[in-house]
């Protein structure tokens, strides 16, 4: 069994950051999305980026660039399942995903779901902190994506509501700093230039 496949999720509006990608934001004289592939692609088999529009601005990134197929911005979720897709039709089992806004993730992320997950059919994990679950970052099965698909499209928007349907589990980040540190406004990323 090959390991997991990584997923990017950049499929969000960015409202606070004035719309657009904010992956494509310079961060230490390169887009975000840079530094957040060079830290995912060791970590997994194969790398694809979630995103809605237009493909080509990000043909640069040399990724399959997979959008959502349930209509309306309907969050992660809608993101996870794109990457499930893509991966089903790579003969891969399961994804680790990562936020596309999201630079100084841990670099033994897919490791420390992989040891969470041992023993489980269907490995399903979130990462956590001491200040929750963070659900942009997880792993995920492929044989659960036509139950992603119909929980989706009957509603449900809320990562950790279908997880814990499922006995997903978590995996434990801490540590100096906030590993899970996010750009969601110009003050975000400010703070993310100032600590390179």
């Amino acid at each position: 069994m090959t390991g997991p496949a990584g997923v990017i999720l950049a499929g969000g509006l960015a409202t606070r950051m004035g719309g657009g990608d904010k992956c494509l934001l310079p961060l230490g004289g390169a887009p975000m999305l840079e530094g957040i592939i060079a830290r995912l692609q060791p970590q997994v088999s194969a790398l694809a980026l979630n995103a809605n529009g237009d493909a080509a601005r990000f043909a640069r990134f040399g990724l399959p660039v997979v959008a959502d197929s349930v209509e309306g911005f309907a969050g992660p979720l809608a993101g996870v399942l794109a990457g499930l897709d893509w991966a089903a039709e790579q003969g891969i089992e399961s994804i680790v995903t990562a936020a596309g806004d999201t630079p100084f993730f841990p670099q033994d992320l897919v490791a420390r779901f992989l040891v969470a997950t041992e023993g489980m059919e269907h490995p399903l994990a979130l990462a956590a902190t001491p200040d929750g679950r963070q659900p942009t970052f997880g792993l995920w099965p492929v044989a659960l994506r036509h139950d992603l698909r119909a929980a989706l499209e009957g509603g449900l928007r809320k990562v950790v509501m279908w997880t814990d349907t499922h006995g997903g589990r978590v995996a434990e980040f801490d540590g100096a700093g906030d590993p899970f540190f996010n750009i969601n406004t110009p003050e975000n990323l400010a703070k993310a230039e100032a600590s390179l």
